[in-house]
């Protein structure tokens, strides 16, 4: 598989595309005004400890106070997407599962060094850690705990025994290293050093912790080119390519020094085309703001975002097959599955997510398809539970979420919906405006009304509804007056007397 990254840069934003066979899979994107936090190290203070959810809320200079769960605080939980899956060597005698209660471990006031796990998305504050987790090249490094870990995806055995020699060989003392996936076949020098630069970056960190006086930021991550180097940048990946002079410079000396054989990987593009118009990335990112995504053969899957989860449906769409029903839509589904995944990752969708296949009769053809979407999601960095098929075709999945997705990030509430998806159609709400001539007349005391309204809905009522609102007015014995106001969006109505001094909307509610 031909794998490359693409790296655009403008003036406030830096965008970072992943293709697999020429084929978009993931897309990153930090603007000047939302840097990316995920990593950062603050010194902050508790603002209230809450028992009943075994969590705290702390201050650490940010708009929202981050939110600390008692599993963060006892065991420093590990971030998935930094680290793979990890496999433990943890001294005996300790159960990682064992918290004790958090108001035994935190009070109110007290000062804190976190970490942050996941960005803040929408009204929730970002989720820390008290337990550091400095990234490096080939490993993590753990301050104040006593493990070694290897990354589930370095399978071979032998390897796996030879890093962890290794790792009992060079591991600062008081602290537990992680070997990334990047890790493997890596040789010692390289991995000694590695610890070397982050065992010299903790002792930095401690000294700017000491001088602090919360809530303050006391060390960020690396930014986001550097970021993709670090953590997506490996053997697998063909080619780097990256359309500023000084940050090809710059990222070029940082592999020198990291990883030398890759060095020659990185490409500057100095073509006039717009590099992601040359890799024909552009459209592929506005479709990502598409809830319909059509796929090869005529089918295509719908995705909706509600509070609580994702749902995607898959539907046949134009697709009619050669032979059976069965057969039609066993390839409608499979197409789907791989394509699923694909915009799990490229959309960045975390959270619970529903997907709903088209029912299959045969248990066979089921399963051909959970297997079909469980090794497409091998392919995805985040960590992702993916349950079986049910016997209504559904397949519950749950994907680690660290920041907004694609659509949160790019994309505003709607006003006129506030995020339903839906507005009153304009005969339901001239239906109202008749509603509210009823209300204001039946008491007889209002010598006139007028409605305030939007536009469109104002051109309706006059060539639409004109006769039966005159109708209405006689039989009330009122006058009744349609203004157009383009202040007011569609499902807006003010209603006011004619002299416009009375507010009768809020008379008669």
């Amino acid at each position: 598989m031909k794998k490359e990254i693409v790296i655009n840069y403008t003036q406030r934003e830096i965008r970072i595309a992943i293709l697999e066979d020429n084929e978009l899979v993931e897309f990153l994107i930090e603007r000047e005004e939302s840097r990316r936090t995920v990593g950062g190290i603050y010194s902050g203070r508790i603002n209230a400890v809450i028992p009943g959810i075994q969590a705290a809320f702390v201050d650490i200079g940010q708009e929202r106070a981050a939110f600390l769960h008692v599993s963060d605080v006892a065991t420093g939980a590990l971030d998935p997407d930094l680290v793979d899956d990890v496999d433990f060597e943890v001294p005996s005698g300790r159960k990682r599962r064992d918290f004790p209660p958090i108001q035994n471990l935190l009070k109110k006031g007290q000062e804190i060094v976190v970490q942050i796990k996941k960005e803040a998305i929408s009204t929730k504050g970002p989720r820390v850690s008290s337990q550091i987790s400095l990234p490096g090249r080939y490993a993590v490094l753990m301050p104040n705990l006593d493990h070694i870990g290897i990354s589930k995806k370095i399978d071979n055995r032998k390897e796996r025994n030879r890093l962890r020699a290794i790792i009992r060989k060079h591991r600062p003392k008081g602290s537990a290293v992680i070997v990334r996936t990047a890790g493997s076949g890596v040789e010692d020098q390289q991995i000694k050093d590695d610890l070397k630069h982050l065992e010299k970056r903790w002792k930095e960190i401690e000294r700017k912790i000491e001088r602090a006086t919360p809530p303050a930021l006391i060390h960020e991550d690396v930014d986001i080119t550097v970021f993709a180097l670090r953590d997506l940048f490996s053997e697998d990946v063909n080619q780097i390519t990256i359309d500023n002079k000084s940050e090809y410079e710059r990222l070029s000396s940082y592999l020198k020094s990291f990883a030398p054989h890759l060095a020659s990987r990185v490409k500057l593009y100095t073509d006039k085309v717009p590099l992601f118009d040359y890799y024909e990335i552009e459209a592929e990112i506005e479709k990502t703001l598409e809830s319909k995504i059509w796929v090869r053969k005529g089918g295509y899957i719908v995705i909706e975002h509600t509070e609580a989860l994702v749902s995607i449906d898959v539907n046949t769409g134009r697709f009619t097959g050669k032979r059976n029903q069965e057969e039609t839509i066993l390839e409608t589904n499979l197409i789907a599955a791989r394509e699923i995944a694909r915009q799990l990752r490229l959309r960045d969708i975390g959270g619970i997510i529903v997907i709903d296949f088209i029912d299959m009769e045969r248990e066979e053809n089921r399963r051909k398809v959970y297997n079909e979407f469980r090794n497409a999601m091998r392919k995805d960095r985040s960590r992702a539970r993916v349950s079986q098929i049910s016997d209504l075709g559904l397949i519950e999945v749950s994907r680690k979420r660290v920041r907004p997705s694609l659509l949160h990030y790019y994309s505003d509430e709607c006003p006129y919906c506030v995020g339903s998806g839906k507005i009153l159609s304009i005969e339901s709400m001239a239906m109202k405006i008749e509603q509210w001539i009823r209300r204001i007349g039946v008491p007889g005391k209002i010598r006139g009304m007028q409605f305030r309204v939007n536009p469109i809905l104002g051109i309706y009522m006059r060539e639409e509804r004109d006769e039966f609102i005159r109708e209405l007015a006689e039989r009330y014995r009122t006058i009744v007056e349609i203004i157009d106001d383009p202040r007011l969006h569609r499902e807006e109505l003010e209603i006011r007397s004619l002299d416009g001094k009375r507010d009768l909307k809020g008379e008669f509610v």
